[in-house]
């Protein structure tokens, strides 16, 4: 039987996901990152069925969401955006040393995930942190310079001031240049990446990923790409279910042994 647990690390909230019989055993982990306005409650199917594989899944809730909301938010989330990423991306570090420190990784196996911005966040990650094994990236981009600008130009043609000097501006998407995988793609060295993208996706247009998802493909034989011409911005059942199939492929359980 899977048991759902809630904690914190730090000022993460987290929900984790694994089998009651694995409890306290190293395992396979599995870091699940929601996407923009949701919560970690929301992708409770993913960890269940990964959880059924007897993997460790964790769950958090990214800055300003879930458990993280304050009595004051940004006066504009959007505005925060890259903020909550970059944020994410610290996040997935610490939770990984939390859970390495507890002795909950089997053998250093850790994948991290996530749907939309959760899939900015993963690739992100894979530049920053060289330990994760394996990312999953659900309709979001690596091109995170490139997103950033068109979010920018989205928000002024619909005649809405941004609150900062065109200096400052650009020096905040200066700074993505960090975490964008497209600049960084040495920094996969190999690792296996799931890509799953609609074409029809009007929230994270594929453009800002189809240029890409050959060479970072190519990147590791086990890696792969999935497309899809009709599910929109929504991860469709089909994506899901490849996607922790693919996941249990990578990261190798325990198997006892008689």
């Amino acid at each position: 039987m899977v048991s759902i647990q809630k904690g914190t690390i730090g000022d993460i909230p987290f929900l984790l996901a694994e089998k009651k019989e694995n409890a306290g055993k190293p395992l396979p982990l599995f870091i699940f990152i929601h996407g923009y306005t949701s919560a970690k409650e929301h992708n409770l199917h993913f960890a269940y069925s990964l959880a059924e594989k007897d993997f460790r899944v964790i769950l958090p809730d990214a800055l300003h969401h879930g458990e993280r909301i304050v009595a004051n938010p940004p006066k504009s989330m959007e505005y925060d955006f890259w903020n909550i990423v970059q944020q994410g991306i610290q996040d997935v570090n610490r939770i990984m040393e939390w859970a390495k420190e507890n002795e909950f990784v089997l053998e250093n196996q850790v994948a991290v995930g996530g749907t939309s911005m959760g899939a900015i966040i993963t690739y992100g990650s894979l530049v920053n942190n060289p330990t994760i094994t394996a990312g999953c990236a659900l309709m979001g981009t690596p091109a995170h310079e490139k997103f950033a600008r068109w979010q920018i130009e989205r928000i002024q043609n619909a005649g809405y001031d941004i609150p900062l000097t065109v200096e400052e501006l650009e020096n905040a998407i200066s700074s993505l240049s960090d975490y964008d995988l497209t600049r960084n793609l040495d920094k996969l060295n190999n690792r296996p990446l799931f890509i799953w993208h609609s074409e029809v996706d009007a929230v994270i247009p594929y453009e800002f990923a189809k240029p890409y998802v050959q060479t970072l493909t190519e990147k590791n034989s086990a890696s792969v790409y999935m497309n899809d011409k009709t599910s929109g911005h929504k991860v469709s059942r089909a994506a899901y279910l490849n996607a922790v199939e693919w996941i249990a492929k990578q990261l190798k359980t325990k198997k006892e042994t008689v």
